[in-house]
């Protein structure tokens, strides 16, 4: 799929404050990072932005991650129905990445923020146990053999997952691509996780599609005829944390 380039996107996106410039510098801190920008949000208008824990509260909120974000709808849903989690979506295109924070501009969400860059630096921007659940939602398939290691459902993502994710945390998969599928399930075997649930027919399938959110390409997808496969990974607890980068 050719992506539109935007002329002035990355200097939006540079002078958004819904991006984080240098997520490298938070690694460990995100939570932190959230209370700072609530602050400032109520600073500016105490009703913008409820309280929200500092980092070594007891009150510890969940840190969730959406890799590869799209134009938001998923991930801005999520936060909009779910105040007391944080959410981090991660987007590679700066053409796709200025959609979502158009409509963040708009929604002003103080749990939510993003960052342009690579799913491959993920171990980069967090800490080990610092997220609580990764949702992939339509990821590229690289359909060719050769680029099976950047599929995102690939056991050498699975291992930086792995590292990031709390002992109790949780992958979450979907795709209408049913040969992606398949791979993300072969490779969950050369792994630490195992697949907790399953379906080859999301929408319908009551208990996995209940409170399900629908992402961009979900529902154009659905809207064709295809069927919506989808898992849940938990860790294995006969396997210890490992892997590489």
């Amino acid at each position: 799929m050719r992506l539109r380039n935007i002329p002035g996107a990355r200097d939006a996106i540079q002078e958004s404050p819904w991006t984080v410039k240098e997520p490298q510098s938070f690694r460990g801190q995100w939570r932190a990072l959230f209370e700072e920008r609530a602050a400032a949000l109520r600073a500016q208008d105490p009703a913008a932005a409820p309280a929200l824990p500092a980092a070594d509260t007891a009150a510890r909120k969940p840190l969730h991650l959406e890799i590869g974000t799209g134009k938001g709808r998923f991930i801005m849903e999520l936060a909009a129905l779910h105040p007391d989690v944080l959410y981090v979506g991660i987007e590679k295109y700066s053409s796709v990445l200025l959609r979502c924070l158009e409509k963040q501009d708009e929604l002003q969400l103080p749990n939510l923020l993003f960052i342009r860059g690579d799913a491959e630096l993920i171990t980069e921007y967090f800490a080990e146990n610092e997220i609580d659940r990764i949702y992939l939602n339509f990821s590229d398939p690289w359909p060719k053999a050769r680029h099976a290691r950047r599929r995102l459902p690939s056991r050498e993502f699975l291992a930086r997952y792995d590292r990031i994710l709390t002992p109790d945390g949780r992958i979450e998969f979907k795709t209408d691509n049913r040969g992606l599928f398949d791979f993300a399930v072969e490779e969950t075997e050369e792994s630490v996780f195992r697949i907790a649930e399953i379906t080859y027919d999301l929408h319908r399938d009551p208990a996995m599609n209940e409170g399900n959110i629908m992402t961009e390409y979900e529902k154009k997808f659905s809207q064709l005829g295809n069927k919506i496969c989808k898992y849940i990974l938990v860790r294995r607890p006969d396997r210890e944390r490992g892997g590489t980068d």
